[in-house]
């Protein structure tokens, strides 16, 4: 009888729920100086900002298009401090765009540090760059025609890609999009999302033989929204027992903001939110904007969502 009723919670990320990526959180140590470079070397769009003198720091929104619809990153500066340890598990997030020559010219233009010149990946004909903001952080540049959102990717390193491949399976209901085995690099990839390659996924990259990374202070998390964190934290605590990880924030709402969030660690520390779908939009409506009926701005499963008229 138990085990019937685990099968019936663990069908809920893949069957029920309607997920999609939100933001990437991650620290700076200067807010406007990476406003800056993003908005004129990436070209992504300041969305918002927001202070909190009481808790000692900033955060500011930035992407191709409105939170609504698009992946977009979000800074967080603590008041003070001026630098962070990357570590050796974040990889880089990655940018889509049609013409990567023409983009890093611009970027070099603007005083951008261009840490891979454009050209074909080893072995193939996709035209990759890589470029690194202020801070350190790492930026693929992908050279594609089309996409959903030139915002593309998060890449993590993991130490045990099968097992990382089964928790994002079965904890947050992703599928994997497509995996790379490089024998000759020494490592294999496995993309994961809720829709194809050329939209939002994260990229888990194993190399042979490492089975553990520093995290450092950077990086922090990626969000994704869910229609019920109750549900959602029900599925994560029976996937932790079976392969790892922990729930580092139980399901309810945020003190003072009353957002529903629950938060937890995959097997290799990797830190992820789910965010309830209404309160997310609520947060980002203005007041005189009513919230729209349940299920009316939230994105059926490889959908995008569209802005509220």
């Amino acid at each position: 009888m138990a085990e019937a009723a685990n099968v019936e919670v663990l069908e809920w990320p893949k069957k029920k729920d309607r997920r999609r990526f939100l933001h990437a959180v991650f620290r700076v140590g200067d807010l406007e100086r990476t406003i800056k470079f993003y908005t004129e070397c990436f070209g992504m769009k300041l969305l918002r900002k927001r202070d909190i003198p009481e808790e000692k720091y900033s955060n500011a929104f930035l992407g191709f298009g409105p939170e609504e619809s698009n992946f977009v990153l979000e800074l967080t500066y603590n008041y003070g401090v001026t630098s962070y340890d990357i570590g050796t598990g974040f990889g880089h997030f990655a940018i889509a765009t049609p013409d990567v020559y023409k983009m890093v010219e611009d970027i070099r233009a603007k005083g951008g540090t261009i840490s891979r010149e454009p050209g074909p990946v080893k072995g193939g004909s996709l035209v990759i760059a890589f470029v690194t903001d202020p801070d350190g952080y790492r930026f693929e540049l992908i050279q594609r025609e089309q996409t959903t959102d030139p915002l593309c990717q998060v890449m993590l390193r993991v130490g045990d890609l099968e097992r990382s491949i089964k928790f994002y399976e079965k904890a947050l209901g992703m599928r994997v999009v497509r995996t790379v085995d490089r024998p000759e690099y020494q490592y294999t990839i496995a993309m994961l999302g809720y829709g194809e390659e050329h939209e939002t996924v994260v990229v888990l990259t194993y190399n042979y033989g490492v089975t553990e990374y520093t995290k450092g202070n950077g990086y922090a998390q990626v969000a994704i929204s869910t229609d019920d964190v109750y549900k959602s934290a029900e599925v994560v605590d029976l996937v932790t027992k079976e392969l790892g990880g922990k729930i580092t924030r139980a399901p309810g709402p945020i003190p003072g903001i009353n957002t529903k969030i629950t938060s937890f660690l995959d097997p290799d520390g990797w830190k992820t939110v789910l965010v309830d779908n209404e309160d997310f939009l609520r947060e980002l409506y203005k007041p005189e904007e009513p919230l729209k009926k349940k299920g009316s701005a939230s994105v059926s499963r490889g959908q995008k969502r569209k802005t509220p008229e």
